[in-house]
């Protein structure tokens, strides 16, 4: 799990991590001298078992069931992760330095974290209104955040209101483009992964009747922040809630 191998690293524990999936790419330097165990869909499960560790951090939302219960059925002790807000994901990177970090890396890791999360609660609160956010995570077909997933608690948190939480089939629903119109967002996040999202969807999301394309309020941004739960949350809340500010206006990257 990418996020969860960087908040190790970050942490003061990254000499304890024996390996990590291809997808773990931060810090770069560091996990680059590290056994690559498969992706978080498929991982090797024998290379894993020989390393012999003491824990495997899994994630419900990434992993397979099947990979976790092969995992416990081979001895090892898996701890299944699945923070759906932003608070629980404050809370497993507390439990995550209750593994053994540092009082200093502690508090260089979460104290920043945290005051960036009382602060957006405490905006959220008295914001007179919410602008109304458009998140997709893929294209063919377009497929946007649920309500029941960390990337939705975030938008709320940073001053948004998601378009589409109403859809509850699906934890990511998928919508049409003439849905998206329908939906009137005043913002457009547009995430560079897990699809990357660029100038052709800027161009084609800003082609559609909505006030974001009318405002110029259609952003192409770093997914990680949009997805990733552990140290960025505190960048994540300043870039996000700057990006649904009333006054913010900018379509530049971020």
């Amino acid at each position: 799990m990418p996020s969860l191998t960087e908040a190790l690293f970050r942490l003061g524990l990254g000499d304890r991590v024996v390996g990590v999936t291809h997808w773990c790419v931060h810090p770069a330097e560091q996990v680059s001298q590290l056994p690559k165990l498969g992706g978080t869909k498929d991982p090797d499960i024998a290379a894993i078992v020989a390393l012999r560790p003491d824990l495997v951090l899994a994630n419900q939302e990434e992993n397979t069931r099947r990979a976790v219960d092969a995992l416990r059925g081979a001895g090892l002790e898996v701890w299944v992760t699945y923070p759906r807000t932003v608070r629980e994901a404050l809370l497993l990177l507390r439990e995550l330095a209750d593994l053994g970090a540092s009082p200093e890396a502690r508090g260089a890791v979460l104290a920043p974290c945290e005051r960036a999360f009382l602060a957006a609660e405490e905006r959220a609160r008295s914001a007179p209104r919410r602008a109304r956010v458009f998140c997709p995570i893929w294209r063919d077909p377009w497929m946007s955040v649920g309500s029941d997933t960390y990337a939705h608690d975030l938008i709320e948190l940073c001053g948004g209101e998601n378009v589409f939480a109403g859809q509850r089939e699906r934890r990511y629903p998928i919508v049409r483009l003439s849905e998206i119109e329908a939906a009137s967002p005043e913002v457009v996040l547009l995430p560079d992964e897990p699809y990357r999202f660029g100038p052709a969807e800027v161009e084609l999301l800003g082609a559609l009747r909505i006030p974001a394309a009318a405002s110029g309020r259609i952003h192409c941004l770093d997914g990680t922040l949009v997805s990733w739960y552990g140290p960025r949350i505190g960048r994540a809340i300043e870039t996000l809630g700057a990006l649904l500010d009333p006054g913010a206006a900018d379509a530049k990257r971020v």
